[in-house]
């Protein structure tokens, strides 16, 4: 059975240490180079949950140094490369340093004392305009790549597609390319929609034709996933388009799904790791006398085991933004620095219900006092007829008791803006449909309901001014029933506003087509500030939901005993939290030959 703990583990040791190519020991006259990757840092550099205000035990910028340093002491070869979506994600950067952009920056700190030998931009570089990304990244102590994106007078964003990088008399050329997309997010931002971005192939390509036979080793660094994100025809936004246009490729690394990844496409190594720097990728290549590459691994190497290195922490800049950013929770965010320890506001209760099953999100199987928390303010600062809004982390919870901004940060943790937006009828309807697509089909016999893992969290919305139920019995494009506006079965041909944030916009309603109208109003200030406004107004305040949608179309055979046996064998971490596949009773006896003899 997949989901059996033996079988996972089986399958995540085989992830971790991937050989792509026969195994051999250095011989005299051969050279063995070590390429480290990042992707996805998200500003998290000391290990640390700014929203939950405790350690972590498995990420951070600090357990990777610790490895990058063990490897460079095994290997003195070592090129280390980061791919992009490195300045932005937490408290830290977010609602501090990258809106002081003339300030030093931690994250840069950091990057400069771990000799990092090159960064490809990733699209959250962006996020706060290309003035605000040139002062942070000319920061940086080594190249920042970007050979897709080009201003317009035709030169690079950031003046560089492309270095090489030698190591004993080996040359490699590192070429970094980001998504195209990324006016489809940031259009709106300055300076954004002044720059071309092509296609990442097209960057890879002419980079190629700059850096001609001069390389040993080519090595792209694509701030995309293998797959297109939007260009499913063209391929601007695959990273396996890099592959099939440019078979010169030696190694490619990906990111931007914030997935593991391992694997040998013709001679070509790729690797992926997941974000916040809670693994690094590892790639061995080995040249014979005549610098020809002659063998090549791959290791997704996790940093659940690895302690913390103090060097980073201790970092003048590194250790004061995270003091900084300590005080700026506790003091609610307001004052200078945050500074004062006065809380935002206050909750009667809790807003999230408990999971029935460890690990499987309540919060995206039924409405809750979160969601609708949400809905309601984007409802009031929008004067929309409906609002969406998506639990961007399973266990996103405003807690009882005080909270500070921390607490907010949870619940909303992007710097989107509100958007209002026409929609007809329709259009709402096949948004609806587009986010019910994040759940599997329900089956006869199945005991949960479980989500499709090509459809992260972020992705699925909840929505507010319309009753609705979503019928799991149904295939994906068909879920969407007794949909209700205002007392009156919702009409394709009727006329409503939409309060949806800036990013959900511009890359499901735009991107994917779905609406044809433009937005007809922004707000000045985030959601996330208005949640904090909200808070300060109303405080104390307390959970309530309207229960306006329902999912419908599934037996969970509530009353069969099998179903609570199999249950607590999840909940003990005998089995598999069943996430991405239902566990169904037809699999009884085999699921519960899980269960420890007594």
């Amino acid at each position: 059975m997949k989901h059996l703990k033996k079988a996972i583990a089986l399958m995540m040791s085989l992830l971790l240490v991937i050989l792509l190519l026969p195994a051999a020991g250095i011989a005299e006259g051969e050279t063995r180079i070590t390429i480290l990757g990042t992707s996805d840092l998200h500003g998290n550099i000391w290990g640390f949950s700014y929203e939950d205000n405790k350690e972590t035990a498995n990420n951070g910028m600090a357990r990777l140094y610790t490895y990058i340093k063990q490897v460079r002491e095994e290997n003195p070869n070592t090129i280390l490369l980061d791919n992009g979506d490195t300045i932005q994600g937490t408290i830290m950067t977010d609602d501090l340093y990258n809106k002081t952009p003339d300030e030093p920056h931690p994250v840069m700190a950091a990057m400069n004392f771990m000799a990092f030998d090159a960064m490809t931009l990733g699209n959250h570089e962006f996020n706060w305009g290309i003035e605000t990304m040139h002062k942070i990244i000319a920061q940086a102590d080594f190249p920042v790549l970007s050979a897709n994106v080009k201003d317009a007078e035709g030169k690079l964003v950031t003046g560089k597609g492309w270095v090489m990088i030698e190591r004993m008399g080996i040359k490699i050329a590192v070429i970094g390319v980001v998504t195209p997309n990324v006016p489809l997010w940031d259009g709106g931002k300055p300076g954004i929609e002044e720059h071309s971005y092509v296609s990442g192939s097209v960057g890879v390509t002419e980079a190629i034709a700059e850096i001609g036979d001069s390389a040993d080793l080519i090595v792209v660094c694509a701030h995309m996933g293998m797959a297109a994100e939007f260009d499913e025809e063209g391929g601007a936004d695959s990273a396996q388009r890099i592959l099939d246009d440019n078979p010169q490729v030696n190694v490619l690394l990906v990111g931007h799904y914030h997935m593991s990844l391992g694997e040998k496409q013709g001679d070509t190594l790729i690797a992926g790791v997941r974000n916040a720097g809670r693994e690094i990728a590892r790639i061995d290549v080995t040249f014979d006398k005549d610098k020809k590459l002659i063998d090549g691994k791959v290791e997704i190497v996790d940093m659940a085991e690895v302690e913390p290195s103090q060097e980073i922490r201790d970092i003048p800049l590194v250790k004061e933004a995270h003091e900084k950013t300590i005080n700026f929770i506790q003091g609610g965010g307001s004052g200078e620095d945050g500074e004062g320890g006065t809380p935002l506001g206050s909750t009667t209760a809790r807003f999230q219900p408990e999971n029935e099953i460890r690990g499987l999100p309540q919060g995206k199987l039924q409405d809750t006092a979160v969601m609708d928390l949400i809905n309601m303010i984007q409802l009031q600062n929008s004067g929309a007829d409906v609002s969406a809004a998506a639990l961007f982390k399973d266990t996103s919870d405003l807690p009882e008791g005080n909270i500070n901004y921390g607490n907010v940060f949870d619940i909303y943790k992007f710097d989107n803006t509100l958007y209002r937006v026409p929609v007809t009828g329709k259009e709402l309807l096949a948004y609806m449909e587009w986010s019910a697509e994040c759940y599997n089909q329900w089956q006869e016999g199945d005991i949960n309901i479980s989500f499709d893992p090509e459809y992260p969290g972020y992705l699925y919305d909840m929505f507010a001014g319309v009753d609705y139920e979503i019928d799991l019995s149904q295939p994906k494009g068909q879920r969407i029933k007794n949909v209700m506006f205002r007392g009156e079965p919702l009409k394709e041909g009727e006329q409503l506003t939409l309060a949806v944030n800036n990013y959900r916009y511009s890359s499901a309603l735009k991107g994917k087509n779905l609406i044809e109208g433009k937005k007809e109003w922004e707000s000045s200030n985030s959601i996330r500030d208005m949640i904090v406004a909200y808070l300060a107004e109303r405080s104390p305040i307390s959970p309530q939901v309207d229960n306006n949608w329902s999912i419908v179309g599934v037996d969970l055979n509530l009353d069969d005993p099998r179903r609570d046996e199999i249950i607590t064998l999840i909940n003990e971490g005998v089995l598999e939290t069943p996430y991405d596949e239902s566990y169904n009773l037809n699999d009884y006896e085999e699921l519960v030959a899980a269960k420890p003899a007594a």
